[in-house]
């Protein structure tokens, strides 16, 4: 039971400093999000699985946020700091990228270097939050007239505790401005 509320008390003040830096970021009037908004929330299909937010804090920097279902722990909370490129000299499509943090609550599975005999193995672990650091790269498109942005991104994620795991995140997802 102790266990438990160690997650949600954690949980929870991950959600609190997030909401602080949310709203002591800058000025959000230059906000480059779809129809000039600042604020958008949507889905997110890979890592992890669940819902996503995402505030602009200048026209080119954006935090975003999401939280769901994961093999580094479900539920998997990601804070990311973007920021983004018009590489292809569009206003639809833009490159982004930045760093980021993991945090996984119960269980879930860590890529480790945990070696019996001469294989490899990853393994399930019960009831551990794991804490991790990612570096994403993706591509950003906003169409035209409307409170949409549909995003894709990749990148690394190092996981550090309770043992130290390398994975490859991978996501697609769809943000609304209302």
């Amino acid at each position: 039971m102790t266990v438990m509320k160690f997650k949600l008390k954690t949980l929870v003040l991950a959600l609190v400093i997030m909401g602080m830096v949310v709203g002591f970021s800058a000025n959000p009037l230059h906000a480059q999000g779809p129809q000039g908004r600042s604020f958008g929330f949507g889905i997110v299909l890979g890592d992890p699985l669940g819902g996503t937010i995402k505030y602009w804090t200048a026209s080119n920097e954006a935090l975003a946020a999401s939280i769901g279902g994961d093999y580094f722990g479900s539920p998997r909370l990601d804070v990311d700091y973007y920021w983004h490129f018009n590489a292809f000299n569009s206003s639809i499509v833009k490159l982004y990228a930045g760093p980021g943090l993991a945090i996984g609550f119960g269980s879930g599975r860590d890529y480790l270097w945990y070696k019996r005999g001469h294989d490899y193995f990853f393994y399930r672990q019960e009831g551990q939050t794991g804490f991790g650091a990612r570096v994403l790269v993706g591509l950003d498109i906003i169409p035209r007239r409307t409170p949409i942005e549909l995003y894709l991104e990749v990148g690394p994620l190092i996981g550090f505790a309770p043992a130290f795991g390398a994975s490859f995140d991978a996501a697609i997802g769809i943000r609304f401005y209302p």
